[in-house]
């Protein structure tokens, strides 16, 4: 079954710059691994050596977070929308003289 994936800016490097991509899997892990039979190079950046997902990759199916559902066992149907987000970290501590 089809699903289209959203590809982060970041790794649009292996999908030839495409935001969206189609890619079939009757799981996410399948997608990730078919994304990879597409693109490859673009697993490595999702999941570790074990298969999991890497901690600062947020994987959504129709807006849902993979977490709170199956993880990479999360079942896709024809026509989800499987958004690959990665994390975001930083900011910076106030300066001197600043009030909340």
């Amino acid at each position: 079954m089809a699903v289209t994936a959203r590809i982060p800016t970041p790794l649009r490097r292996f999908t030839g710059d495409k935001a969206d991509v189609e890619v079939s899997g009757g799981t996410v892990g399948e997608m990730i691994d078919n994304l990879e039979a597409q693109h490859p190079g673009i697993r490595q950046n999702l999941v570790d050596e074990t298969g999991a997902l890497r901690r600062f990759v947020n994987v959504y199916v129709n807006d849902e977070d993979i977490r709170f559902l199956d993880g990479t066992e999360t079942p896709l149907r024809d026509g989800d929308s499987v958004t690959i987000v990665p994390a975001i970290a930083g900011g910076c501590s106030p300066g001197p003289g600043y009030a909340s």
